[in-house]
């Protein structure tokens, strides 16, 4: 099954859902009966916290707990990932993290010592920010095809930047890369902010973000986007096109946000949950408000989560094995 047919059944388990808690047990009825730990493996403050925020409070207030964030930082993620992995299945531990901990890291680290995909078990797919191919002011191409045949003609004029190597947004420059020349050089900065600098200063010519980084540059005319590496055009940018409709429909790219729990949690516990997210992500103002913030809703069932978690480890662990990509 192709990646934007995970997208389009996004709501059809809500009737499975139902059914399963209908027949819970007094234990399991009774959960929670005290505040949820949340890992988040980023420092706060960032896109995580923000996201989950901004959801969380309507589903607090439905399961009459609170939800207790922990910021667990280190090795991309890693250290909070494994503390998860690692964690009692009482229902009480969850970890809210991006694509990388769940489809890309394992494949990145020679020792990582877990597998997400088989130790963790998803809650929601919740959100995803699709990325943007975007160039500096010193590139002349006006379409992704155009900016191709350029690369193609000549590749000394073109780097591709990323906020760290491993990252999303190297790895769909890598994927570029390969559909064109495979050979523009890589360019990895110490985050997002000095990343957005270089394309400003034109020391780096292309990269492919999120969105909510380098908006206002956009509007400004300061950078300019060719296309959403997504399979909808993002409100924000309405005249961009996609880069399935570019042409480019193997271009899919996008940090997307995953709430699990270690494995062997209830899965009752989990389908709760699940519905419990799916109720509050159905409220139009929190679309809205994803929408501002670059985002698209997923809101993605237990079972659906985890062929869509399956479906994209395998996508980069091709990527990541034909490029030679590799982390200590």
């Amino acid at each position: 099954m192709g990646r934007t047919m995970y997208l389009a059944r996004a709501a059809r388990w809500a009737a499975v859902g139902i059914t399963i808690l209908s027949a819970f047990p007094a234990s399991a009825q009774d959960w929670p009966t005290k505040p949820i730990r949340i890992i988040s493996p980023y420092a706060a403050g960032g896109v995580g916290d923000t996201l989950f925020r901004l959801i969380s409070p309507a589903v607090e207030t439905r399961l009459g707990q609170r939800f207790i964030i922990e910021n667990k930082t280190g090795a991309a993620g890693n250290i909070g990932t494994s503390d998860v992995v690692r964690a009692d299945p009482d229902g009480y531990t969850f970890i809210f993290a991006p694509t990388a901990n769940f489809a890309v890291n394992q494949f990145l680290f020679k020792n990582l010592g877990f597998d997400p995909v088989t130790q963790l078990e998803p809650v929601t797919a919740m959100a995803e920010a699709p990325l943007i191919a975007i160039v500096s002011s010193g590139v002349t191409a006006t379409s992704l095809k155009e900016l191709a045949e350029q690369v193609r003609k000549d590749t000394t004029k073109f780097n591709y930047a990323s906020p760290g190597a491993g990252s999303p947004t190297h790895l769909a420059g890598a994927s570029f890369s390969r559909q064109t020349s495979d050979a523009i050089s890589h360019i990895s900065y110490r985050g997002t902010p000095p990343m957005v600098q270089g394309l400003l200063a034109n020391d780096v010519q292309l990269a492919f973000p999120t969105l909510q980084p380098v908006d206002a540059q956009i509007k400004a005319g300061k950078l300019r986007a060719l296309a959403v590496m997504g399979s909808q055009r993002l409100p924000q940018l309405s005249n961009v096109p996609t880069t399935i409709e570019a042409g480019f429909p193997e271009l899919i790219f996008g940090n997307w946000w995953v709430l699990a729990a270690p494995k062997k949690t209830d899965p009752r516990i989990i389908q709760r949950l699940s519905e419990e997210f799916h109720t509050a992500l159905a409220d139009p103002a929190i679309r809205a408000r994803l929408a501002d913030l670059g985002h698209v809703a997923l809101d993605l069932g237990p079972k659906e989560s985890k062929d869509f978690i399956r479906a994209e480890a395998e996508r980069y662990k091709t990527l990541i094995n034909s490029t030679g990509i590799t982390l200590e």
